[in-house]
């Protein structure tokens, strides 16, 4: 009970500290755009020792071995095999590489953590002088590994209670008691249900464990070893991921006093942190490598046999006469790249790079205005050509006559006259209709045009065939983006960007209630964009199987009176959506606006006219499951949400009372 006591109070600190840096993640985050501009700072304060060093000091110095060995793995392994990859010649740099105390530590089955869970999971009390004595055992032939009992000339050492790991750092000796005490964790699942539960809501959020199935809550926690561990292999794989940039820090005194410089401190400090051999490395090293072609496209205005383009073979012999030409010769080609030893010759480079480039800039913007010069004389000679055309006397006498009809009829031309040959009729009819739509389209302001546009392409399939189609109102378009409409409206756009990353806009979208060849009634999203139509869950908006493209739907039905009843006709799918449409009011209609903005959608992608059938009556058909069903409206209106009935094939449509 004390042991549950204490592992409880300690699991609430932590989880209660990770919930807070968790929360200051979120509140700091970076949006999706900057993701791939993020810095981290992992600080790590290095190695501790200790008169006595216990298990806290042994994870500590265990995390320092890991991230060493990543710093091995990435700065001078990677680095000395990327030379002898490419071919270059290369004296190797000896370092010594902490693998193996890593896999003393870790290592499955045989490390010293493992051989910490066994004793701390075995049902029978392990003392922990047995527990020195499991070390020397299994790991008494490993070379950082020694006890008194492995060494006995050592007086150093406490017998059966101090072993000692040689790291790369220095030698430590560590003290057993208490490690099988910190390393246990008696918080069971029980207890983390227990927490679950509270009617604190921070809290409980601290402990998801609720979801765990009945069964699993005799299960033992893993030790407190075992996690570090885990956590210490994804802090790993994290940094191997990123480009790393290190700060070595170097403490010049113990005392953490101004002005005082303890050289033997120091020198040991410059020894375990390997920075001898990184220095090393990075004198005998390369300050730049770079693939040729990038290579070529950087500095190839520097030689006039490489610009512009360079015709005698690969990159890599453009590179070589590149750099004779230039006079470079500190370099070394590699199989792919090439390496440049002084970071005083990359400056040169840029340096000669940067005194060309605005001679480029000139010859770029003189050819450019060269160009734009020579279409803009080609307009003016075009533009007299037309201006001597139309002072022909048959042009004037044709254009007369259309001023004779344009003041008969008060402005409109009733009927065109006969037009001599060689006279742009077509040109004149067009430039008269839009003189007339201007006429008409002037008292309409210009950010109106877009919507009125699709006003007319309801209107040319549903005005005199339907009562009401929304011709009166501002429409929206994209419903589901407005929070009046929609209370998710937020996840609606978070799903809509991740939707449209590659391209596209939406041009409408509403709820509907979908019927479908189950016969069966659910609430649906549709979403019309530049190319298809989406079926999107109503709560999570993602889209619920393969897109309708706009090109494949054969018809809209829908009804002369009021309801909100849309069958759009797919004879690809041979299965046909059959919506109810649900406005953001009762009085409100949605049938003309979505008709209208599939019309135009279809006719921009297809050059044709989309069909739609307005049925009279209150009886319409529709495709599902490859059979073809009738579909209709009730005699009499029924209060409340909108619902579809079956029976036999025939569908009834029961509308709310305000869409009757």
């Amino acid at each position: 009970s004390e042991y549950t006591r204490l592992a409880l109070a300690k699991a609430a600190y932590d989880r209660l500290f990770t919930w807070i840096v968790q929360q200051i993640n979120a509140a700091i985050a970076a949006g999706s755009a900057h993701r791939g501009s993020l810095i981290g700072v992992l600080d790590i304060y290095g190695f501790e020792i200790f008169d006595t060093n216990s298990c806290e000091q042994f994870c500590i110095n265990y995390c320092n071995e890991k991230l060493q060995q990543l710093f091995i793995e990435l700065v001078m392994r990677q680095e000395q095999e990327e030379y002898a990859r490419e071919g270059i010649q290369w004296t190797p740099v000896e370092y010594f590489n902490n693998r193996v105390i890593c896999e003393l530590v870790d290592a499955p089955h045989k490390g010293l953590v493992a051989v910490m869970d066994e004793a701390c999971l075995n049902p029978t009390k392990i003392s922990e002088e047995q527990l020195v004595e499991a070390f020397d055992e299994r790991l008494g032939s490993h070379p950082h590994y020694t006890s008194q009992q492995l060494a006995p000339a050592d007086k150093t050492l406490a017998h059966r209670r101090d072993f000692r790991i040689t790291h790369y750092a220095a030698d430590v000796t560590y003290s057993i008691v208490g490690f099988t005490d910190k390393n246990k964790d008696s918080l069971w699942q029980d207890l983390k249900r227990l927490l679950r539960s509270s009617t604190n809501k921070s809290l409980s959020d601290m402990w998801p464990e609720d979801a765990e199935d009945i069964q699993k809550t005799s299960k033992r926690p893993a030790t407190a070893a075992t996690l570090f561990r885990g956590s210490m292999a994804a802090l790993v794989a994290g940094q191997a991921s990123k480009e790393p940039f290190y700060v070595r820090c170097v403490k010049p005194n113990p005392a953490q006093t101004p002005r005082a410089w303890d050289e033997r401190l120091v020198r040991r400090q410059v020894a375990y942190l390997g920075l001898v051999e990184n220095v090393r490395l990075r004198r005998a090293g390369f300050a730049q490598r770079t693939r040729y072609d990038r290579f070529l496209r950087r500095y190839k205005m520097l030689s006039q046999y490489t610009w512009p383009n360079f015709r005698g073979g690969v990159e890599r012999d453009a590179v070589a006469v590149l750099l004779r030409d230039s006079r470079v010769t500190d370099v070394q080609f590699g199989h792919t790249k090439l390496f440049i030893r002084s970071a005083r010759t990359i400056h040169a480079l840029e340096a000669a790079r940067a005194e060309l480039i605005p001679s480029i800039v000139v010859l770029l913007q003189k050819l450019w205005r060269g160009t734009l010069a020579l279409q803009r004389y080609r307009k003016m000679r075009a533009a007299l050509t037309i201006y001597n055309a139309w002072k022909r006397y048959k042009f004037r006498r044709y254009i007369t006559e259309l001023q004779t009809e344009l003041r008969r009829g008060s402005g409109t031309v009733m009927r065109w006259p006969a037009a001599p040959r060689g006279v742009a009729v077509p040109l004149l009819q067009a430039a008269y209709r839009r003189w007339r739509a201007w006429l008409v389209l002037r008292a309409v302001p210009r950010e109106q045009w877009p919507q009125l546009r699709l006003k007319v392409c309801a209107a040319s399939a549903l005005r005199g065939r339907r009562s009401q189609w929304g011709a009166s109102r501002v429409w929206a378009g994209d419903y589901l983006a407005l929070d009046t409409y929609n209370p998710r409206a937020a996840v609606y756009r978070s799903a809509l960007s991740t939707l449209l990353r590659g391209g596209g806009r939406a041009l409408f979208s509403c709820r509907v209630h979908k019927f479908n060849r189950h016969n069966k009634m659910a609430e649906r999203c549709l979403l019309l964009t530049d190319t298809a139509l989406y079926k999107l869950d109503a709560s999570t908006f993602k889209p619920l199987k393969k897109p309708t493209p706009v090109t494949e739907v054969g018809c809209v039905r829908v009804m002369s009176g009021s309801a909100q009843l849309v069958v759009l006709a797919v004879p690809s799918a041979r299965n046909d959506l059959v919506l109810a449409l649900s406005p953001p009011a009762s009085s409100q209609d949605l049938v003309g606006e979505l008709v209208g903005t599939l019309a135009h959608a279809y006719h921009r992608l297809s050059g044709s006219d989309l069909a739609v059938e307005v049925e009279s009556g209150a009886t319409t058909r529709c495709m599902l499951g490859g059979k073809s069903r009738a579909l209709q409206l009730p005699a009499a209106p029924a209060p409340g949400l909108p619902t579809f009935t079956s029976a036999h094939d025939v569908i009834t449509y029961h509308p709310p009372a305000a869409h009757a």
